[in-house]
């Protein structure tokens, strides 16, 4: 068995985009895949020798596509490009934010559909070749001549994939230096909404809590209202015949039944706004575990910057130390110089001696 690590893919490109998908009935309309735009990258699998395209938004697969030579990424407008995927049977869309971006995805799709292409190709010769070796097996006691057609194809795309994978861990390691300030920024647009949205929502709640105040009144009033009426209607009942009291009653009843009706709907109101506070409070949840994690975030950075810090001062103390080396350096080679010349006086007064 071979060990995970060389099992999983590596990111060789990745970029941010919104994505569509073609609707599936009418075949023209976009179809919105991302509520905002998401991570687009590119994979490589050294094991299989296969590349995919892969975007996932939450936790679902938005993009999974495996590059095949017979693609073709087309631009459609400055910043959307589009290309089919037979195996999925449906087209992706990619709206981009800037015309370089959409230029650096389809260069990179044009070199990984190359690149796919030699992978095939070269599987092919070697599908070929063990399929040659296989047939001409029984009439060779011998097998050097394998070792001989697949050494250099062996070596070849091993150097390949070094190279591959040398590239990915600069990718990946790049990757991760923008994470932090992306999901910061994230955060933050996050954040602005969540505060945008809690503004908004105690206004209609302090509205809200005006209008119970003022029902609770009318509600006070209308019970009182209800009460006088009833007590007229016994005192009626009590003083009055029974002919024009009948209609009376009539009409007391009928307006006491509008009041209960009216009394009904204020507090099913009040049972909406009250609701509507519950998904306030919840809401009010969300903003503090957003603020929650942008301080988790802030005090990473505020560690990241002291590290930078540290390496900048012991780079500044390095070259301090070599400028002060280079100058000692310097002076010694000055007092060399003026030894040898010194040196050379010598000699040649020595010389004029011996010749005297």
């Amino acid at each position: 068995m071979f060990p995970h690590h060389r099992e999983r893919e590596q990111p060789i490109f990745s970029t941010r985009a919104h994505v569509f998908q073609i609707d599936p009935t009418t075949k023209r309309n976009w179809i919105p895949a991302s509520k905002h735009a998401v991570t687009v990258s590119f994979f490589y699998d050294a094991n299989r020798n296969v590349y995919r395209i892969i975007s996932v938004g939450g936790t679902k697969a938005i993009i999974n596509c495996t590059v095949t030579p017979s693609m073709t990424f087309t631009k459609t407008s400055q910043k959307f490009g589009q290309w089919a995927d037979s195996r999925a049977n449906t087209v992706y869309g990619l709206g981009f934010a800037t015309e370089q971006q959409l230029h650096q995805f389809s260069e990179k799709f044009k070199e990984v559909k190359d690149a796919a292409r030699l992978a095939r190709e070269k599987s092919q010769d070697k599908e070929l070749a063990n399929t040659a070796l296989t047939i001409a097996a029984p009439q060779f006691s011998q097998s050097p001549p394998v070792m001989c057609v697949n050494g250099p194809e062996d070596k070849l795309f091993r150097s390949q994939s070094a190279d591959i994978t040398l590239s990915s861990e600069k990718e990946r390691i790049k990757k991760m230096l923008s994470e932090g300030s992306i999901c910061e920024l994230n955060l933050e647009a996050e954040l602005f909404t969540l505060q945008d949205s809690n503004t908004k929502l105690v206004a209609a709640l302090h509205e809200a809590n005006a209008n119970v105040e003022q029902w609770k009144k009318q509600l006070a009033a209308y019970q009182g209202e209800t009460e006088r009426l009833r007590e007229q209607v016994a005192d009626l009942e009590a003083h009055v015949g029974q002919g024009p009291s009948d209609l009376l009653k009539d009409e007391l009843t009928q307006s006491l039944e509008e009041l209960e009706a009216l009394l009904k709907a204020k507090d099913e109101e009040i049972h909406i706004l009250q609701s509507k506070k519950a998904d306030y409070h919840e809401m009010e949840h969300d903003r503090d575990e957003a603020i929650r994690r942008l301080r988790e975030l802030e005090m990473r950075n505020s560690e990241l910057e002291r590290r930078i810090q540290n390496t900048e001062q012991n780079l500044s103390n390095s070259l301090e130390d070599r400028d002060r080396m280079d100058s000692e350096i310097q002076r010694a080679i000055e007092i060399l110089d003026i030894k040898i010349f010194d040196l050379n006086d010598l000699r040649q007064s020595m010389v004029k001696l011996i010749d005297k």
